[in-house]
């Protein structure tokens, strides 16, 4: 297994301090001893609008130079709206965005079913606001069925660019890992298949997180971990407790990343994980930190990683 750093922790959104552009996230993955950087594909990183076919070429080249892979590219798609022509531009941005991961020499491109968003509020971003968001009179199982259409459609533009588009167990829509496995069983593509998260398991029992990983089993192509992390008093590196008022759901939410890599050993997973920060980032009285507070939970983060997949 490796270990990537995703763009959308320095996107400039959680912390002071403003974006930091994605070349320098790429020398910090490589300063921080990350093996990738997996780019989000928006605003400010890596949208398909900004990045021409030379721009597409210098970015490869400049990750190459200092020996970080592009493993992924992070979709931003919602196929669940009513609206038909909202549904044919998600599919038109996939499809841009598959196009610039064959550029990049990116091969997976990691999708959801129904990405709400961010707001922003007084400068930051937050998701108290779209949270809450939903299509009035629309069932589930209308949404449902949107999604699998559109992911099939997908999935020929990605089988053209020899992509595998990952879809992650990220709600809305997708509840549970179940309804990952299902969503992509029925899509019926060698091109689909999973990004299991283990913070977005519903259940933090152990042995709920192990069955999830070995029911997904080799559908497993990408992965994710987050949270914050620091320095203990012995030096050893822990992960630490979220105080935040400013994002709705769950704060404290107890980690199974142990339990988690150890399964992901037994079923041979040899893919990236890849560590992000995308909560709002107060370390300390309710405050936002900043970007040299971002840079040491990622360094931390990184450490802490490592040291698992070695143990």
């Amino acid at each position: 297994m490796k270990i990537a750093l995703y763009t959308v922790t320095y996107n400039g959104l959680f912390y002071k301090g403003g974006f930091v552009p994605v070349k320098d996230c790429i020398s910090r993955a490589a300063e921080f001893g990350f093996d990738g950087i997996e780019i989000e594909a928006k605003r400010p990183h890596g949208s398909p609008l900004d990045l021409d076919a030379r721009g597409r070429a210098e970015l490869r080249d400049f990750a190459q130079a200092k020996g970080i892979e592009i493993p992924a590219l992070a979709a931003y798609n919602n196929f669940t709206s009513p609206v038909m022509i909202q549904r044919e531009n998600e599919l038109l941005m996939l499809r841009e965005v598959i196009r610039l991961a064959n550029d990049l020499g990116a091969k997976i491109v990691r999708i959801f079913a129904a990405w709400q968003g961010w707001t922003l509020r007084g400068g930051y971003g937050t998701y108290d606001m779209v949270l809450k968001y939903d299509y009035p009179d629309v069932t589930r199982l209308e949404k449902w069925n949107w999604c699998k259409q559109c992911i099939k459609e997908s999935a020929k533009f990605a089988e053209d660019m020899d992509i595998i588009l990952a879809f992650q167990n990220h709600s809305p829509l997708i509840e549970c890992y179940q309804d990952m496995l299902d969503m992509v069983n029925e899509v019926g593509s060698d091109h689909v298949k999973c990004c299991l998260d283990v913070p977005l398991l519903k259940s933090r029992d152990d042995e709920y997180v192990a069955q999830a990983i070995r029911d997904t089993g080799d559908l497993q192509v990408h992965s994710h971990f987050s949270g914050e992390y620091e320095k203990g008093p012995n030096g050893e590196i822990v992960s630490r407790v979220i105080h935040t008022v400013v994002s709705s759901g769950p704060l404290i939410r107890p980690r199974n990343y142990p339990i988690g890599v150890k399964t992901l050993k037994e079923i041979g997973y040899n893919g990236y994980l890849s560590f992000e920060l995308c909560h709002p980032f107060m370390p300390r009285n309710h405050e936002f930190g900043s970007l040299a507070d971002v840079d040491e939970v990622v360094k931390c983060a990184q450490v802490y990683m490592r040291k698992l997949i070695q143990g």
